[in-house]
């Protein structure tokens, strides 16, 4: 059973993975013997961040590429699958956050919020499906996201995009299923990130949100791995449009 969790010989692409969540997924799939590719529009940011995995031993490289722009998409993946091998798994991390009341929210910040929340997600996938396609294999994790589902105050467009997102999921599952590719989200509910700086530093939202969660607590970024290692390997071969979130217990509780 422990080998429906190997990663070994497997290839991942995990956008916005320079920092953050996404880079602590590429060091959680690396270590379960995954080569990673690690994505930032900055060539030397994504760089250092393969850096460091290597020097602890695991293969890892960087590329990058602006996930709003297609050209740079296309190129990217196509040179990827060239010069490294095929793109077993995907996780389309990337993404960024805007916060302002709805009447006042700039159309700008909803444009950009939109066009890397959402459009980036649907024209990675999309490169990176053909070849899944031809190969019949794939796994795709779309970071999903609390406002998946959750609506809350200033982040309006935030959890528009990431509703999106859900739904994104579930037609790419009903179009590449039949493909043997496996496409299902993670929806993180609140983890103490630089994302999320803001809010943990606010104690009046922090003891609301231990209120309001099952588990009384912010959620540990580490905690997020083990859904993606999961999701990335065979143990999910049947597991396909699915959301799976790992938010504490939030989404249970009234």
């Amino acid at each position: 059973m422990k080998n429906m969790f190997d990663l070994s010989g497997k290839r991942a692409l995990i956008t916005g993975s320079a920092r953050g969540i996404g880079n602590l997924l590429a060091s959680g799939l690396a270590e379960y013997g995954a080569e990673v590719v690690l994505n930032d529009r900055c060539q030397q940011r994504a760089d250092e961040a393969a850096q460091i995995l290597t020097e602890k031993g695991y293969r890892a490289s960087g590329f990058a590429f602006d996930v709003t722009k297609s050209i740079e998409i296309k190129q990217a993946v196509a040179t990827i699958e060239e010069k490294l091998g095929a793109i077993d798994i995907l996780i389309n991390n990337a993404g960024i956050q805007r916060r302002y009341p709805f009447t006042e929210f700039p159309e700008e910040d909803w444009n950009k919020i939109i066009e890397v929340n959402q459009k980036g997600v649907f024209l990675v996938s999309q490169q990176v499906a053909k070849y899944m396609m031809m190969r019949r294999s794939g796994k795709i994790i779309n970071i999903c996201s609390m406002q998946s589902e959750l609506g809350r105050k200033t982040i309006t467009p935030y959890a528009a995009s990431k509703g999106a997102v859900k739904m994104l999921t579930r037609g790419m599952c009903v179009e590449l299923a039949e493909y043997n590719i496996q496409v299902n989200g993670i929806a993180p509910g609140y983890f103490a990130t630089d994302m999320t700086s803001a809010l943990v530093n606010d104690q009046e939202f922090t003891a609301w949100l231990c209120q309001r969660t099952p588990a009384a607590r912010w959620g540990e970024p580490e905690e997020l791995i083990g859904a993606a290692i999961y999701l990335a390997s065979s143990a999910s071969n049947f597991v396909n449009g699915h959301l799976l979130f790992v938010d504490g217990g939030m989404l249970a509780a009234v």
